[in-house]
């Protein structure tokens, strides 16, 4: 199912901006979906979601490279943050950002009082507002790099096991079967 939606390797060797060095990209290791490259590759896929708008799945292949990481799986998990859920995600980093580092009209109303410009008081809104949402973003980044690395991990095992018990019970099917005739 997944498979569909990701880029192939030739579509990326293709690629304008990673033809120097789709070398790299296309080591076979890196498309490999084994059970260490598809838990890295999920977290630093949402890892690259989260800490950058724009491009994140370009940071999410360069840091795939040295981690080892799935890139196909890297790539896709950074649709997370797409155009349609941006706003929402941006609203939940501010949030958090707000609940984390519990800024409020009380602790600013001292700064607040010294600048009597209108138009200081609205660009230092901003940068609270601003400042407070990039650092929910960052806090996003790690924790949903690290939640997605430790709930992928078990979820990959079980469905390895899954498949390897499923590709052994029809073996012993056949081998029943050919005994049977025997």
């Amino acid at each position: 199912m997944i498979a569909r939606y990701m880029p192939s390797r030739d579509q990326m060797a293709r690629n304008k901006y990673l033809r120097p060095i789709a070398h790299r990209f296309l080591s076979p290791e890196l498309w490999r979906f084994t059970r260490r490259s598809v838990p890295r590759g999920i977290a630093l896929g949402l890892f690259s979601a989260f800490i950058i708008p724009i491009g994140q799945i370009f940071l999410a292949a360069f840091l795939a490279l040295p981690a080892r990481a799935n890139v196909p799986l890297a790539a896709l998990v950074t649709f997370v943050t797409n155009p349609f859920t941006v706003a929402f995600w941006a609203v939940v980093a501010n949030r958090l950002g707000n609940f984390m580092l519990q800024i409020d009209a009380a602790t600013t109303g001292v700064a607040n009082e010294q600048i009597k410009s209108d138009y200081w008081q609205v660009l230092t809104d901003w940068f609270q507002v601003a400042g407070v949402t990039v650092f929910g973003f960052f806090v996003l980044a790690v924790v949903s790099a690290a939640v997605g690395y430790l709930v992928a991990t078990p979820i990959w095992r079980y469905r390895v096991a899954r498949k390897r018990a499923k590709r052994l019970k029809s073996m012993e099917a056949r081998l029943d079967q050919r005994l049977e005739t025997n």
